[in-house]
């Protein structure tokens, strides 16, 4: 046998990759499978964004670029931070990575040993505990409710900070319930940071864009200035503009992390890809008309979803303010057995069931830290999610 390191076996495979590969699986066999369960836009790429990574590609651009983004991009960033956000970075405090996913992974990689904590709200990104776990220290899993609207309570964070905390990992709009934290509501949170000086915020501002009914998206260090520099802000071009594969993630922080964060990059992916920083730059810095259309889609399926969804007796589905995901309850359910057989014990067993017997993929709400739910992605297309939705419905009216 190949002898492990005992850090992997703190983690586990990403559920929601598994769910989206175990579809696609079933799908080669020949099942007629709709997935739900991939987080990325079903659009495609802009097309002056394509067109400037092919520019790029014919000019030669193909080389190393500095570890953590080409100058061009880092002002292209600072512009956004300025602009959309009210937060003034110096290029030195600017960081480009191979995805978000990786930014997160250099920025707790650089700060955490054994014994740190990590308070994290629940339900979560499915990596956020995992990426903690590799970096030696422990996740501090705070729960919230869909009473609550799946939104940390200011008692509940100050309950969960001891002297060992670290970081407090905040994402908003989130993923996978779709809450979104007004102003009010994270100047409370940020009121109860300030008195902690030791605790350094990670705010995931993946879903800026996508909000609906209009929610104002505020971040944190822009709620409260005293929290800037101990405050990495982090957001990306995945989902705004629909390129998940290019690989592309920034943040703004204090120059010292963004250092040691630069560090870490050099010795693993060296650089992200010059061609997806090129493509960035364009996406930031040119038309944003996509971002208003994609976004009158995901309202519109949104509200699709969560009407099909409420309808079906046993399931309760809020309406999320942002994201492209419902996050329904399943508690009425549990404890039932399908038409197939199958006791639904769990929420696992819920969607593991709901593909087998009727060809649709969600990810089962244990992955996000928070059952009984499940967690739909209705970022597909509209004949896609009426298919699926009925077929939900079908599933959940064969229960006995």
């Amino acid at each position: 046998m190949i002898p492990l390191s005992e850090t992997l076996a703190r983690v586990r495979p990403s559920p929601t990759v598994a769910a989206t590969q175990r579809a696609r699986e079933l799908a080669v066999e020949g099942r007629d499978v709709i997935s739900l369960s991939a987080g990325e836009p079903d659009f495609d790429t802009p097309r002056h964004v394509k067109d400037a990574a092919i520019a790029a590609l014919e000019a030669g651009k193909t080389k190393y670029t500095a570890p953590d983004g080409i100058p061009e991009l880092k002002a292209a960033v600072a512009a956004k931070f300025r602009r959309e956000n009210g937060l003034d970075y110096a290029p030195s405090e600017i960081t480009v990575g191979t995805g978000g996913k990786q930014v997160l992974y250099n920025a707790l990689m650089a700060t955490l040993n054994p014994g740190d904590e990590v308070v994290i709200p629940a339900p979560y990104w499915v990596s956020y505990p995992d990426i903690v776990r590799l970096a030696g220290a422990e996740p501090v899993i705070v729960e919230t409710s869909l009473e609550a609207g799946f939104k940390l309570t200011p008692a509940a964070l100050e309950r969960a900070i001891t002297p060992r905390t670290r970081w407090f990992l905040f994402n908003s709009p989130s993923n996978p319930s779709g809450a979104g934290y007004s102003r009010a509501e994270l100047a409370a949170l940020t009121d109860v940071l300030m008195r902690h000086p030791q605790v350094l915020v990670l705010s995931d501002d993946i879903y800026e864009h996508i909000a609906y009914d209009g929610f104002q998206f505020v971040t944190p260090a822009q709620v409260e200035p005293g929290l800037r520099d101990r405050t990495l802000t982090m957001n990306g071009v995945s989902k705004a503009y629909a390129m998940t594969g290019w690989r592309i993630g920034y943040a703004g922080g204090p120059e010292e992390l963004i250092a040691a964060m630069r560090k870490i990059q050099s010795q693993s992916t060296t650089c992200p890809c010059s061609l997806s920083q090129w493509a960035a730059v364009a996406a930031l810095e040119g038309p944003q008309d996509f971002i208003d259309e994609a976004g009158a889609a995901f309202r519109r399926r949104r509200d699709l979803v969560v009407e099909r969804l409420d309808a079906i007796a046993g399931i309760d589905c809020p309406v999320p303010e942002g994201a492209f995901y419902v996050y329904p309850s399943i508690a009425a359910l549990i404890g039932r057995t399908t038409a197939g057989g199958r006791r639904i014990a769990c929420d696992e067993d819920f969607t593991d069931a709901l593909l087998e017997e009727q060809g649709v993929a969600a990810v089962f709400g244990a992955a996000f830290g928070l059952s009984p739910h499940f967690r739909v992605s209705f970022a597909t297309s509209d004949a896609e999610l009426e298919e699926a939705c009925a077929r939900i419905a079908a599933f959940v009216e064969g229960l006995r």
